[in-house]
């Protein structure tokens, strides 16, 4: 079956973009933002992604994926990086849309990112020797910060549709995973991740998936104010 993962990237994006167009939610008015943000969050993303794949750190099983690469990674994975974002970035602007006061306060929303940023500080220093943990709560150390301090609204929104998206984020991840399939899509080095793990995913994905898709949004949001305010 090595056409699963491009179907999880084609079905993750399916809804979202036809949804895009309804006449309440509009959202195909944030593509000249959100199609500048994504390629600008893969500038992160994809090296990284590249040097752990060439590493061995993880890697990715020929059964499910068709055999084009670029940069030692699948055009599925390429297509990941585009796909998931869309459809999580229409879901959280979707569900602000549907239920406007979905926000925690100023004060919550500074416990949540100082106990998060906590908590990674210190699973970060007892693991500096595993490169996944290490690279993937870093990043989340540097990027929270900056967005607790630029952009305070969209982490008091985001902690909350973030909740929310988490649940196809376990049936897609979960798949990818091993999760229902025989084989994983993605493996991981055992000795480059906690050893944590939410049924098959790594706990280090859900930091992963926070990261990915929180710079998305707030690349989103700095273009429209900067670039794209009418």
């Amino acid at each position: 079956m090595n056409y699963l993962y491009l179907l999880l990237d084609l079905g993750s994006l399916s809804i979202p973009f036809l949804y895009s167009f309804h006449p309440k939610l509009k959202f195909y008015k944030k593509w000249k933002a959100l199609f500048l943000a994504i390629p600008l969050t893969m500038l992160v993303f994809i090296p990284w992604d590249v040097i752990f794949t060439q590493n061995g750190f993880w890697g990715f099983n020929e059964t499910y994926f068709l055999d084009l690469r670029i940069l030692s990674l699948p055009l599925e994975e390429w297509l990941f990086f585009i796909c998931i974002p869309y459809a999580c970035v229409f879901t959280h602007y979707a569900l602000l849309y549907y239920f406007p006061k979905l926000k925690l306060k100023t004060f919550t929303t500074k416990i949540v990112s100082y106990l998060l940023m906590g908590l990674l500080a210190i699973l970060t220093l007892f693991n500096y020797d595993k490169w996944y943990t290490l690279i993937n709560f870093t990043y989340a150390l540097i990027l929270i910060p900056i967005v607790l301090k630029t952009n305070k609204e969209l982490l008091s929104k985001y902690y909350l549709t973030f909740l929310v998206m988490l649940i196809p984020f376990f049936i897609v991840n979960g798949i990818l995973t091993g999760s229902f399939i025989e084989n994983e899509v993605v493996w991981y080095n055992s000795e480059e991740i906690l050893g944590i793990r939410m049924f098959t995913i790594p706990i280090e994905d859900s930091i992963y998936a926070f990261t990915l898709l929180l710079t998305n949004l707030a690349l989103v949001e700095f273009l429209e104010k900067k670039l794209f305010s009418k």
